[in-house]
């Protein structure tokens, strides 16, 4: 079974960077896709970057765009949320999930990344950004 693990949140000023790393086991092929999502307190869960694992493509919400970057390193298992220039309504629990494909496409990935449709969930790591 898929396991995953966040860790490297934090209490950080803004405009401060922190980098969050999930650690990922149990996939039995190479067609996944891993995102990273998260839930501030009193709003509902977002997805905010997500990197298709079969062709390396990445996605963006909007909001980070040009600040989050996301990354895999196979050999570790791991993938990294890079987050820079943080702002105060950055703050959030952030989660990583995992979504399993038999024959994955862009839209595919996309439609269920924006959807929220992952099979697999950590438990979250905190990010708090103060002001």
């Amino acid at each position: 079974e898929v396991q995953l693990v966040e860790s490297g949140g934090g209490l950080v000023q803004a405009g401060g960077s922190l980098r969050l790393s999930c650690a990922a086991s149990g996939f039995t092929s190479d067609d996944y896709a891993i995102g990273w999502f998260r839930q501030a307190p009193g709003k509902e869960r977002e997805g905010v970057s997500c990197i298709n694992n079969s062709d390396g493509s990445t996605y963006y919400v909007d909001s980070v765009k040009g600040r989050f970057t996301i990354s895999s390193d196979n050999a570790k298992n791991t993938v990294y949320l890079q987050m820079n220039s943080l702002k105060p309504e950055d703050t959030a629990v952030y989660f990583c999930a995992a979504a399993l494909f038999s024959r994955s496409s862009p839209v595919v990935v996309i439609t269920t990344f924006y959807l929220g449709s992952m099979d697999y969930w950590g438990k979250g790591t905190l990010v708090t950004v103060s002001s």
